[in-house]
């Protein structure tokens, strides 16, 4: 794995859409996670799989859809603030 890309589960803890790890794999494992890469959507199975900025998601979460593109791939759970640079919402 290169700085390009990171896993799944560390990226959705990361941004802070998830508490833990462990709630990543899980969203992730239970088919919730649909990754679109050059064009190519794909359910998402594998909490490695990795992630690439431009990548778009698009997960379902407490009875919400979510979309965004991955901007950055972060280097530590940070504050939300710098979480919220890690990628931009496509949906309100």
């Amino acid at each position: 794995m290169s700085e390009e890309t990171c896993r799944i589960d560390l990226w959705l803890w990361r941004a802070r859409f998830v508490k833990t790890r462990g709630l990543a794999a899980a969203l992730v494992e239970r088919g919730a996670v649909r990754l679109t890469h050059q064009g190519r959507e794909t359910r998402l199975d594998k909490p490695s799989r990795c992630v690439r900025p431009g990548d778009l998601l698009t997960f379902a979460q407490d009875g919400r859809v979510t979309t965004l593109r991955v901007e950055a791939m972060g280097e530590r759970r940070g504050p939300a603030e710098e979480a919220r640079a890690l990628y931009v919402l496509l949906t309100a």
